[in-house]
């Protein structure tokens, strides 16, 4: 269907082109999840949710109006068609809030309650589409209206009641539906991208209320022999955009969210491991072999597979008192117990990787329990590993570790 030749080309292209490609990125980005946990029925109505926004605005863009209406031989059969879609897409979106929250009144989603409650907001919004198509058959509209149906047909006996019948069933959802997730985001502990997405999803449903607002001022102006026809053509189509831009927004933000939290806490953990698996594969001469079907969680186990290993083949030349000494170093010119124990551990285990090469044992009385000070050197390898990017700071605390020392054994 070519966009060219209808009226407000640039128009249509931005208010259905826009929540189109929106509801379709998030529809693709679900539907990995979607086929994989195939058998979770909210995972399948989050999808049938956005294909369903989707039909809406592919229905309801000029070029689908009139081609509907042609293949069908009816005209303006479209509109019951797209406003059908529109009672569909609320009366799947109260019901999944519903399932989500666990009912109005916050029973538990299996309860008798909330499944009468489900059953009951199911059957109004098929007996609206019913009642849409009854109307619709039963209307006098000869003349075919692309854009603006609802302001030409105001008055028209049938069609009438149906627009005002698809715009009251329209409100009432989107009233519900948002009322359901303001108190859901009020009342409930949330993860912080779980309450992102609903707080999106809360606006995409106001916005929603701005578009029936639109086109109901502009249906209540026909009726009284007014003019406001752009609330309804113009302004109308223009917040539905919005919205659906958001609702698809806040279905995909907790699962992207969180996606790109955990990707940049792993990308994090293999930088800040950086510093101490390069010291220990230098010194091992060996490190984790390299591998293209390796994820990144892999990775980062395996890195910190590797630096415990390491470890613990250093452990037997780790040397206690050095460390007490340099934390003791490293707490006298200023820094705290954390920066203080991650400089000691440097120290020790660069002492370490020396007496190794050098082949050098300490004494038992230096060592103490090795896996005690092992168990110690792996409570945080990531600050350890941190401070070896500052070899000035390991190389001074080192410095008055050692002279402590030197000085302790001269008065002996």
């Amino acid at each position: 269907m070519n966009l060219s030749g209808f009226p407000g080309e640039p128009y249509s292209v931005l208010v259905f082109g826009t929540p189109i490609a929106f509801l379709a990125a998030a529809l693709v980005f679900k539907l990995p999840s979607i086929v994989r946990l195939w058998r979770d029925p909210l995972r399948r109505a989050v999808g049938g949710l956005l294909l369903l926004a989707c039909g809406i605005f592919v229905l309801a863009a000029p070029p689908a109006v009139a081609w509907t209406n042609r293949v069908t031989g009816v005209p303006n059969i479209a509109a019951p068609l797209v406003y059908s879609f529109l009672v569909a897409f609320c009366g799947a979106s109260l019901l999944l809030m519903i399932a989500w929250r666990g009912g109005l009144t916050g029973p538990s989603p299996g309860s008798a309650r909330t499944r009468r409650t489900m059953r009951r907001v199911g059957a109004g919004h098929a007996g609206v589409i019913v009642a849409l198509w009854a109307l619709f058959a039963l209307a006098d509209v000869p003349v075919e209206r692309r854009r603006d149906l609802d302001t030409y047909y105001a008055r028209t006996p049938f069609m009438r009641e149906l627009i005002a019948l698809y715009l009251l069933a329209h409100t009432a959802s989107c009233v519900l539906t948002y009322r359901l997730i303001r108190n859901w985001i009020r009342t409930v502990a949330l993860d912080v991208w779980l309450r992102r997405g609903l707080r999106s999803l809360a606006v995409g449903y106001a916005a929603n209320l701005v578009f029936d607002a639109a086109k109901g001022t502009a249906v209540v102006a026909r009726w009284t022999g007014a003019d406001l026809d752009p609330l309804s053509t113009e302004l109308a189509p223009l917040a539905a955009g919005v919205a659906a831009v958001l609702i698809a927004t806040g279905f995909v933000l907790p699962h992207a969210g969180q996606y790109l939290r955990d990707r940049w806490r792993i990308r994090r953990g293999l930088l800040r491991l950086g510093p101490l698996y390069d010291l220990l594969r230098t010194a091992t001469g060996r490190g984790v072999p390299f591998s293209l079907r390796a994820t990144p969680e892999l990775r980062l186990t395996r890195r910190e597979t590797f630096i415990r290993d390491a470890l613990l083949q250093l452990s037997r030349h780790f040397d206690e008192e050095l460390r007490c000494r340099a934390y003791e170093a490293a707490v006298d010119v200023g820094h705290g117990p954390g920066r203080a124990g991650a400089l000691a551990a440097a120290v020790t285990i660069r002492d370490a990787i020396g007496a190794r090469a050098l082949s050098r044992t300490p004494s038992p009385r230096a060592t103490g329990n090795a896996t005690d000070l092992l168990t110690d050197l792996l409570q945080d390898i990531e600050a350890v590993s941190q401070v070896l990017s500052h070899p000035d700071e390991i190389e001074a605390v080192r410095a008055l570790a050692t002279a402590t020392v030197e000085s302790l054994h001269v008065y002996e």
